[in-house]
């Protein structure tokens, strides 16, 4: 059942190899943010449609978030993990090369897969990597890879794709990919396949009391999130009005922010888990309003957008702490709805904020992104009660 976890010596280079490919997923995953406006000026669209690539990496990820576990029961987890690295690096050489937004979506489709499989698998994994005392630590390794691809994949996607073209970004996430599947090819031990799992324990478990609500609230959370997150570029260009190194510093505040935040959720949910997951919604809720109302000050802007990613930074750390307290006996299989739920929501909020772009502008989006981050606070307030905390 334990493969590694129940010898003497963890497997911590295992564990920083599965760190570096979410680190090239996420980072693949977010680089259209940076690089909307070139990507639609190449390719004759608009960027509500560039938007949408977003959207379809959000939207496969979800429902291979799903079916992924019985897809893969025969197969070594060793050679599913570095499947999912192979289709990385192919998903940014095509996009790279696509001439046209039909084959930069099957492009973004290969990402998706990529995406929503590795990070289902990617706690059980952790498991069977490290002995149990040592699971939180190396999870918190495997999130910071999230961190940091926030920190880098905005900033500098925006800073080089200004000096080289976008097109050469994605080559460069490509590189990425590749060490990334290098390192879990010389690391990564043979895992037998658990094959336990099954559709219907996802069903059963969602049918659970407050797991539903849960998980719309998380949903909700991240589609307000995302759909600010997809559209902060236009925002700074057509509502703040800076050039690209001024948009590269505000991008790299909100990614150190939201680095800091994750540290910062760790400390407050040890404190307080419930005060956590209403806070920080409303907080960023008021800032869209905030944005949306007063935006055009630069400094002001970026003060809010960092603020914003810091408060972000603790959600994802805060639902996975809900959700181990809420289902700790089915842990895994509830993990695979909330992933769905979060690329549902990451899919709905990029393609209703592209939407809404198109017609009412980068301040429409962040208007109705803080509204619904707003209903997410109110809903966790008055319809989830807390868990239990886990005793040792």
């Amino acid at each position: 059942m334990n493969d590694v976890s129940q010898q003497t010596a963890p497997a911590w280079s295992a564990v920083f190899s599965m760190t570096l490919g979410v680190f090239g997923l996420v980072t693949a995953e977010f680089l259209p943010v940076s690089l909307l406006t070139p990507m639609a000026s190449d390719l004759g669209i608009t960027e509500g449609m560039a938007g949408q690539t977003v959207t379809a990496t959000a939207a496969i990820a979800l429902v291979t978030s799903l079916l992924i576990t019985a897809a893969t029961r025969h197969i070594d987890r060793r050679h599913v993990l570095q499947g999912f690295s192979v289709l990385l690096v192919l998903s940014n050489l095509l996009v790279a090369l696509a001439p046209n937004l039909t084959l930069l979506l099957l492009g973004r489709v290969l990402l998706g897969i990529a995406l929503g499989g590795f990070w289902t698998l990617s706690a059980a994994t952790v498991m069977r990597l490290v002995p149990e005392d040592s699971v939180p630590r190396a999870l918190s390794m495997i999130f910071s890879g999230v961190s940091v691809a926030t920190i880098v994949a905005a900033p500098m996607g925006s800073f080089f794709g200004e000096i080289i073209g976008w097109r050469s970004v994605f080559l460069i996430a490509a590189v990425l990919g590749g060490l990334a599947l290098v390192a879990q090819f010389v690391t990564l031990p043979h895992m037998a396949p658990n094959a336990h799992t099954r559709l219907k324990t996802l069903f059963e478990v969602l049918q659970r009391p407050v797991v539903g609500l849960g998980i719309l609230a998380a949903a909700m959370v991240f589609a307000g999130h995302f759909a600010f997150f997809t559209y902060i570029r236009p925002f700074l260009e057509t509502v703040t009005r800076v050039d690209v190194n001024g948009m590269s510093s505000i991008l790299l505040a909100f990614g150190l922010a939201n680095f800091l935040g994750t540290f910062l959720g760790g400390i407050m949910l040890e404190r307080n888990m419930r005060f956590t997951q209403i806070v920080m919604p409303s907080m960023m809720g008021l800032l869209g309003l905030g944005l949306a109302g007063v935006g055009g000050i630069p400094l002001v802007d970026a003060t809010m957008i960092a603020l914003w990613g810091m408060a972000f930074g603790t959600v994802p750390v805060a639902w996975s702490t809900w959700l181990t307290r809420t289902v700790p006996d089915e842990a895994e299989s509830a993990g695979g709805l909330l992933v769905a739920a979060i690329q549902f929501a990451i899919a709905s909020g990029a393609a209703t904020g592209g939407l809404i772009y198109d017609t009412g502008g980068a301040i429409g989006v962040f208007a109705v992104s803080g509204s619904v981050l707003l209903l997410a606070a109110l809903l966790i307030l008055f319809g989830i009660k807390a868990p239990a905390a886990i005793t040792s």
